[in-house]
This record gives C-alpha cells, structure tokens and sequence, in this order.
C-alpha cells in the first residue's frame, strides 16, 4: 500500500524518533509499505517520519546509483533502532533531496565514512562500517529519525534563499507526483 508522504511544516517531522520492539504492531506490512512508497516517490529512502511515524526505522535501495557509485550496487537494506556512533572526519559534498522537501535539492557536505548500530528485519543486531556514498544516503535517512532535514545543514544564506519555497511546501503547494500530507 502506497503511503502518502509528509511535507516540511508538519511537527512529525521535528519529532526525535524512538525505538521500537519487536512486537511492533504491523511491522512487516510496513516496511513494505515504506518501500512501495519510496519506489513510486522515485526515492532511494525514506525514513518513517516522513510516513507519519516517529520511530527509529528507515529503509533504503541505493542500487539505482550504482552506475555513478559502486560501492552502493547491492545496497538495499532496512535499519530499525538505528544509532550511528561515529563519524569520519573526511567529509564530501554532494547535492540531496527530499521526498519531504520536493523540488528543492541543495549540496550538502557529509562524512565520507559512519559506524552505525542497528537492527534488521528480524531484530537480529548488526554493528557495521559504511562508507562513501552508501554512509551520504544512510545519514540523510538517519537523520529523519533525528528530527533533523538536510536543509538543516545548509547556511543562513542558503536557508534564505530557499524561504519561499519552504514556505509553499508548508503550505501545501508543492507539485508532486505522490501522495503527501502538508502541515
């Protein structure tokens, strides 16, 4: 089932994520969902709260990039609980988008390489060490489950000179292709 998608200016999306259990309600009907939706977004993640949901789960499927970035060729996976505990210092620009931010798309510079915790699917534990475009994708994704938008990482100039269309997508302006839900 295609889910619609929250626009900036809606609080679920500046709401900190927690953790869920395994006992969550629907769990696997969900992350089928978030994928249904993410594919016919055209998107190669999205994050709960960006599906109404604060909690900590996001999934992602890279592996139309790989042309351009190998190192994301097989990468698909599903992150529950996710806690990335370190960065690297080595960071690297690239220009990022949004389901929740449509039509805005600005660079933002990242760390090149994270050592993120998790669990998938089946709530089995994984400690893993991402790097280059794959760790981009991954913390842009985490950063949802933060109450955070790669807008948040753009300067005062930037963030003016995009105001007016923040300000439309609050507003429910936005042309999109997709379900949404505005503010």
């Amino acid at each position: 089932m295609i889910l619609p998608v929250y626009l900036y200016g809606h609080p679920v999306l500046r709401k900190v994520s927690t953790d869920i259990t395994p006992d969550y309600q629907g769990l696997p009907d969900l992350i089928a969902n978030m994928y249904e939706t993410m594919y016919k977004s055209e998107g190669i993640g999205i994050a709960a709260p960006q599906v109404g949901l604060p909690i900590r789960l996001f999934v992602i499927d890279a592996t139309p990039l790989a042309e351009d970035y190998p190192e994301v060729k097989d990468f698909k996976r599903i992150f529950i609980n996710a806690h990335i505990t370190r960065l690297s210092d080595e960071k690297m620009e690239t220009v990022e988008g949004c389901l929740s931010l449509p039509g805005i798309s600005e660079p933002v510079k990242r760390s090149t390489q994270i050592e993120i915790e998790y669990d998938d699917e089946n709530f089995n534990h994984h400690k893993e060490v991402i790097k280059g475009y794959a760790a981009i994708v991954v913390q842009h994704e985490y950063d949802h489950l933060d109450a955070k938008l790669f807008i948040d990482h753009l300067s005062a100039l930037r963030k003016r000179l995009i105001k007016s269309k923040l300000l439309n997508i609050a507003k429910g302006k936005a042309r999109v292709s997709y379900k949404t839900v505005s503010a």
